[in-house]
């Protein structure tokens, strides 16, 4: 049944998709020119570092990576589609390191997605004989469990309830697997551990909802223009901080001027 029902799903787009993707995208466009604000322009806006500001980033973040497990079912070639955002993080490295050096990323998002669909397409058929509900609940446990690795333990979410010995963050290339050493740098950092289990919840959650009816008609409903936004997230994300950026820098020079 399920298996049918995302064969059928393979040969229509999920417009409903699209449209959260676009919908997320738009608020990644707010967030990050609010960090650019604080950040790069001195604007002084103390909550946006604290809790506040924090949970609205996560939001984004869990948003688009569960989205991306869930496309990654509808997708023709998760390899080709893994190298492709895998080389556009590289060169958002690049860029970084030779024109923003103090804002570097190393292993962001665009790194992760790329990896994680890539090991989606290696992993997927043995996956697949898991129940989902199995997976499912499986994955996000262990994301909740690891979640706080990067800062040196496990736990619930952010409650760190073990810590961890200090010799496994003391390698330089083990960041990418989510043990950063101490002087460990990276404007956007998004690990393989905890998030690829996030990634594989949101490949679980699409095979259940591909065997409910409800929603395989819903997710053809197509909201036009954040449908079409989210046909194009990553061409839209790499353009962005570049267009935001000199936005603000425009306006602060004019403002400057007068």
């Amino acid at each position: 049944m399920a298996t049918a029902a995302l064969t059928t799903a393979k040969k229509e787009r999920w417009n409903a998709l699209d449209a959260l993707r676009g919908l997320i995208l738009l608020s990644m466009l707010f967030y990050h020119a609010g960090y650019d604000l604080v950040a790069l322009f001195g604007v002084s806006a103390g909550w946006f570092f604290a809790w506040p500001g924090f949970l609205w980033q996560q939001s984004i973040c869990w948003g688009f990576i569960l989205l991306s497990g869930m496309s990654c079912r509808l997708s023709h070639s998760n390899a080709r589609r893994g190298l492709l955002t895998l080389g556009c993080g590289l060169l958002v490295e690049l860029a970084t390191r030779l024109f923003l050096p103090q804002q570097i990323i190393r292993f962001g998002i665009l790194h992760f997605l790329g990896c994680a669909a890539l090991l989606w397409a290696l992993a997927a058929p043995l996956l697949d004989r898991l129940p989902a509900p199995a997976l499912l609940a499986g994955s996000l446990a262990l994301f909740l469990l690891t979640y706080a690795l990067p800062w040196g333990g496990l736990g619930l979410g952010p409650l760190r309830l073990v810590t961890l010995p200090s010799g496994l963050y003391a390698s330089p290339w083990l960041f990418w697997l989510g043990l950063p050493a101490p002087d460990f740098y990276s404007a956007d950092y998004f690990p393989l551990l905890p998030w690829l289990f996030l990634f594989v919840a949101g490949a679980a959650l699409c095979r259940l909802l591909a065997a409910w009816p409800p929603f395989a008609r819903a997710a053809r409903t197509r909201v036009p223009m954040l449908s079409a936004l989210g046909r194009h997230t990553l061409l839209v994300y790499l353009m962005h901080q570049p267009l935001i950026y000199g936005l603000l820098w425009g306006t602060a020079r004019l403002t400057d001027l007068l």
